[in-house]
Formats: C-alpha cells, structure tokens, sequence
C-alpha cells in the first residue's frame, strides 16, 4: 500500500575510523533490513567512519599537539569521496535490493579541494542513485577543530511513496530555520541522525514531530570502549580519558501527534523496525500545519540559499 511505508532503523557502532570495514558493515545491515521488507533504512550521523570522539580527550584544541594532528590525518583517510565512488557498492546494493538509504558519512568532496572533511548525510534513493548531499552547516563545539562548516545545497526533501522525506543532522535539528527549510518543501517525515546517546533524542524528537505534524526518525550510533579497533592511532591516550560508554544509542519514532512509536532504544546494536501510515500526517494537519494553513508568509517568510560554495569557479576556454 502506497500509504505504508516500513523503515528500519541501524543502531550500531562503526568499525571506528576504518572506512572499509564499516562499509561492508553498512551493506550487511541494508540487506538484513530488505530481508524484513525495510523500504528504507537510516544509519546515524559520521557512522562512516565515525565520530571524532578523541577531541573531548586528547587536549583536542591544544594548538600544533601532535596526537591531534596524525588522528585527524587518519580521520581525512578514512573519510569518503563520492566523486572517487567510494559510495558505489552502496548505491548499486539499493538499487539491487529496491531500498532507500540515508547514510551518516565523513566527506572529502573534491569540489572544497579534498582536504578539509564535512558531516555529510547522503541520500540515496531505492534506484540507487545518489540524490543528496547535506553537509551539516555548523559543526557543534569540539567538533569544529576537524570538521568544516557546510552550506544548504543539501537542504532539500525527495519522495518516497506517499511520503516527502528530508533529514539534518544532529544539533541542525534544534536550529528553525533549516527545519523551517524542510517544512516548508513539504516535509513530512523528518530523518534526525546523531552520533549517539539519549539526551540528544529524547525532547527533540517528539517536539520536531509535533511541530511539524510529521513522523520524526531519529537514528543514533552506538561507541563503547570495545569498538575501538586495536589499530587505532593513541588508543591508549583516547580511552584513558574516555568513559566506557561513549554513545549509548537513543533511536527513536514519533508519529505526527508528537507521540512515541518506537520509544529511545539504549544499548543495543541491531535494526529496529516499524511499519509508518501516512494518512496520520493528514489527521494531524488538520488542526495545525506550520507552512500551511496556519502560517502567514505576508508576514514571515524564509529564504534558502541552495548554491553549493566552493572557493572557485572555474571558466576554461
């Protein structure tokens, strides 16, 4: 049925910093959701290759300190160029096995120079094709001594059977504006990706729902000492500082009356499963839609610029 749509959520942990071992653990989850009849499939933000937790253990903003500098030198390695096809296993995997994705990847983009790294969430449609790239547009607190602040070309929503789905990545989803962008495309189910953790998912899910009258999807990834790969640069430095429990997971669903579905799931790695109705976006609606009926755009409106910045344009003869 066009109204139904069944979504799987991919709480777990990355093979930590390793891009090619967490690539083939995202393909295994894809095709253990499509055997569960998953017509979409969320992994958390930076799952591929994960989340630079060293920064709040190392003295992440000490200037010119060397730990930091060979880390974030293996984090640049390990990050993904979608111009080099680092993603084609996983879109011709979608399109094999007729599924849509939304990915939580570090970019290297060719179009900034391919040195500097974006939070990326990518998505890829269920013909396997790569549809957006949404570059989180501030990085949060530590997370700026080794990501890049992005820009909106990514803030755009895609159709997915009766649904019109858009997603942001972490801390964006506490910002109006960009969900304001989102809304006002004709969103209607709301793709939230974390690194990790309850405390981030728990009020803004239900309170994104109910604002929007739309289903929210948050995805979070998992991190405990144990998923540091032993080859990891200071390992040692990073877990003697960290807690054993650096991401507990929090994914959760909140249907359009900013209710639970699917309450925060916590430590535990796995897909979570769950059937959505679309036609509950429109009970909801009835009563209150914010870029609707109950907005007033002779009054306030908001303008998104879409133009993805690169510091040259080049004009070759």
């Amino acid at each position: 049925m066009e109204n139904l749509l069944k979504v799987a959520m991919a709480q777990i942990a990355p093979i930590w910093l390793n891009k090619k071992a967490t690539l083939q653990k995202i393909e295994s989850c894809i095709s253990d959701a499509t055997k569960e009849g998953a017509e979409l499939i969320v992994f958390g933000e930076s799952l591929l290759p994960g989340y630079p937790f060293w920064l709040a253990h190392t003295e992440g903003a000490s200037w010119d300190l060397k730990v930091n500098k060979e880390i974030h030198a293996h984090y640049v390695r390990n990050s993904i160029q979608i111009e080099a096809g680092e993603l084609e296993s996983i879109c011709a995997l979608a399109k094999e096995k007729k599924i849509a994705v939304y990915l939580g990847i570090m970019e290297r983009p060719q179009d900034r120079g391919g040195h500097s790294i974006y939070c990326s969430l990518v998505y890829i449609d269920a013909g396997g094709m790569v549809q957006s790239v949404h570059r989180k547009l501030q990085p949060t607190y530590d997370e700026r001594l080794t990501w890049a602040p992005g820009d909106g070309n990514g803030l755009r929503v895609h159709s997915l059977k009766q649904f019109t789905v858009g997603g942001l990545n972490c801390w964006e989803n506490w910002m109006p504006l960009p969900r304001a962008a989102l809304y006002g495309q004709g969103e209607n189910l709301h793709i939230a990706v974390w690194p990790g953790s309850e405390h981030n998912t728990k009020d803004i899910t239900r309170f994104i729902a109910r604002e929007s009258r739309s289903f929210v999807i948050s995805v979070s990834s998992l991190m405990k000492h144990d998923d540091f790969p032993s080859d990891t640069p200071y390992l040692d430095k990073i877990l003697e500082k960290a807690p054993k429990v650096l991401a507990n997971g929090g994914s959760c669903i909140a249907g359009p009356d900013g209710e639970w579905l699917i309450e925060p799931v916590l430590h535990t790695e796995g897909l979570i499963y769950h059937t959505l109705d679309f036609n509950r976006v429109y009970e909801e609606r009835q009563n209150f839609d914010a870029v609707g009926h109950y907005s007033r755009p002779d009054v306030t409106k908001l303008t998104v610029n879409r133009e993805r910045q690169s510091t040259i344009a080049l004009k070759d003869e």
